[in-house]
């Protein structure tokens, strides 16, 4: 069976070792055993709870509510209805997100075809009366 230090864990996910101490800390991470000389080793199992505590950080949960999930995950069956209740409010919270950044996409589409065509023209004046977006144009923005 595969397993991991600390840094190696912690490299994988792109962290610091400090940050999975942290989560151990918290009780995010409650199945994590230690080897003799009292270092955590990471199993197969560890990383994918991993893999899922940072996808629910990645979304915007607070740390509280991803270690409710993990200890309804240790309650077992009796707490499916909340564990599958809590990923479609995340989902609904991602969609939010999601819609959120395909306005601010808009409006960087825009101010990149605005300075493609005024570089293309040698001046800004080209877009002069013109807003595509219906909304004020910032010169010099």
């Amino acid at each position: 069976m595969k397993t991991y230090s600390i840094s190696e864990a912690a490299e994988h996910f792109n962290m610091t070792p400090h940050t999975l101490r942290y989560y151990d800390k918290e009780g995010l991470l409650p199945h994590i055993e230690r080897n003799p000389g009292g270092k955590r080793v990471f199993k197969e199992s560890d990383m994918e709870a991993l893999r899922i505590i940072e996808c629910l950080k990645s979304s915007g949960m607070p740390i509280k509510e991803i270690k409710n999930f993990i200890e309804w995950c240790s309650e077992g069956d009796s707490t499916l209805q909340q564990r599958y209740d809590m990923f479609l409010e995340r989902k609904a919270c991602v969609e939010a997100q999601m819609e959120e950044l395909r306005k601010t996409m808009e409006v960087i589409d825009y101010k990149c075809s605005y300075y493609k065509t005024a570089l293309t023209s040698g001046t800004e004046a080209v877009h002069t009366g013109k807003s595509h977006l219906k909304q004020p144009v910032l010169h010099g923005h």
